[in-house]
């Protein structure tokens, strides 16, 4: 079997590769890289990073945005989100943003992996899925962002914040709250 076809048979549709983790099943990659790129086997998705489309009866697949972002950090420790999810909240937020946010320990700042903009910030300590009472510190913690009006969204945080469980609102106001949150949620905590 040649090596170009020993290294397309290590390859799954649907998964984003780093050249470096190809270069383990070639000696060969950068030649091999583009032979299955002419292809169209794989897709130069952004630098060093390649992604193997799954086709179906629309055409070629582009990657999830996890296995993207998780190819690019080299990590699979981030949180993937949106300020549109604080819509779910009911604390009277309802403008759509256009922005993926990736809360990361690695990177920070707006950058395009493949045809998509990601906002990476760099935070000490996040969860690996958003709860709720993290949704609510993280909404706070931004709340300055936000085109809703801050002092009516603040009353109704403080409302749905009388129907959390304390204990675990204090933890996530502690862990996940700047210094302005943990001043105007510890408060309403006691």
């Amino acid at each position: 079997m040649n090596k170009l076809l020993e290294l397309k048979d290590k390859l799954k549709t649907g998964e984003v590769y780093r050249r470096e983790d190809l270069s383990k099943w070639s000696s060969a990659v950068d030649r091999h890289l583009k032979e299955l790129q002419e292809e169209g086997f794989i897709e130069r998705v952004s630098q060093g990073l390649y992604y193997a489309p799954e086709l179906t009866s629309f055409g070629k697949t582009p990657p999830e945005e996890y296995k993207l972002v998780r190819a690019f950090l080299k990590d699979h420790r981030f949180l993937l989100t949106s300020s549109n999810v604080y819509n779910s909240l009911g604390v009277g937020t309802t403008q759509l943003y256009n922005e993926r946010v990736v809360y990361n320990r690695k990177r920070h700042g707006v950058m395009k992996v493949g045809n998509r903009t990601f906002y990476f910030m760099k935070k000490p300590d996040f969860p690996l899925k958003a709860t709720t009472e993290f949704l609510l510190v993280d909404l706070v913690n931004n709340l300055d962002k936000l085109a809703e009006d801050q002092v009516a969204v603040m009353d109704k945080v403080k409302s749905r914040m009388k129907e959390m469980d304390k204990t675990r609102m204090k933890k996530a106001v502690t862990r996940y709250g700047d210094v302005k949150t943990i001043k105007l949620l510890t408060p309403l905590l006691n």
